[in-house]
């Protein structure tokens, strides 16, 4: 099956390389002994994403992103939304640039659906650490 990864934008905002993030995502999937189906990035601003919140999930409050998993046994399909302003305003609270944040947060999606939670302290802690072990996964050729 070809993996079927898109990247849109509902803001200014413009994925740079997207060949190797699906390649990047794609290497995390089959890590994980998973087959990519559709996956749907969508970024956008941070009103776009708390309109989501409030509409599909009935929390008034902020985040960085939303991940919408349709997964079936091995294989991932989903839409996850991600809003750039949080990534920045993330990324600028913990020290690091946009792109490490917004890869953090793109593969937070990746993992969501593979089947790592988030809802405890410790498996918060899971989540970060194989999130770090994923981003190790990611280069860019020059």
């Amino acid at each position: 099956m070809s993996a079927q990864i898109s990247f849109e934008s509902t803001n200014d905002f413009s994925l740079q390389h997207p060949v190797v993030y699906k390649n990047w995502i794609e290497k995390v999937a089959v890590f994980h002994d998973k087959e990519i189906g559709d996956i749907l990035y969508i970024f956008c601003d941070d009103s776009y994403l708390l309109e989501i919140n409030q509409q599909y999930l009935n929390h008034n409050t902020y985040t960085d992103i939303i991940t919408f998993d349709d997964s079936q046994a091995n294989l991932l399909f989903a839409e996850i939304y991600i809003s750039t302003q949080r990534v920045q305003e993330n990324a600028s609270h913990f020290s690091c640039d946009f792109e490490e944040e917004l890869k953090r947060v793109m593969i937070h999606g990746i993992l969501h659906c593979i089947g790592f939670k988030d809802s405890t302290e410790e498996e918060k802690a899971t989540m970060r650490a194989e999130e770090e072990r994923m981003m190790k996964l990611f280069h860019v050729e020059h």
